[in-house]
């Protein structure tokens, strides 16, 4: 048994807000910084999510034992499932509590 809270988003227009469209070049690059320790300035971040697959191209990318074209040539036949990333304090100012559902695994 688990739980689940549901929360609407306020979208807030005064936040850094950066969204990825698609899975490209940027979206590549702001992954590895991420994954390599670097920070970001935005508030909220919004795209595709590095599922295991998509998580282990990166990674083979980061090692050097892919280019970046050949990840870009593989990541185009996935379809990640999309996210919102809330950073910072003032990003969460942009969820509201709706309520919680208890989850069964049966």
């Amino acid at each position: 048994m688990g739980f689940v809270n549901i929360y609407k988003y306020i979208f807030n227009q005064n936040l850094n807000i950066k969204t990825f469209e698609e899975v490209n070049e940027e979206w590549l690059d702001f992954v590895a910084h991420c994954r390599n320790g670097g920070t970001h300035r935005y508030d909220i971040v919004e795209g595709s999510m590095a599922d295991d697959t998509i998580y282990n191209y990166v990674e083979r990318y980061l090692e050097g034992r892919m280019t970046k074209k050949e990840f870009l040539a593989l990541a185009k036949f996935k379809y990640p499932t999309q996210q919102i990333s809330f950073h910072t304090l003032s990003a969460l100012t942009c969820l509201k509590y709706i309520e919680s559902k208890e989850v069964n695994y049966e």
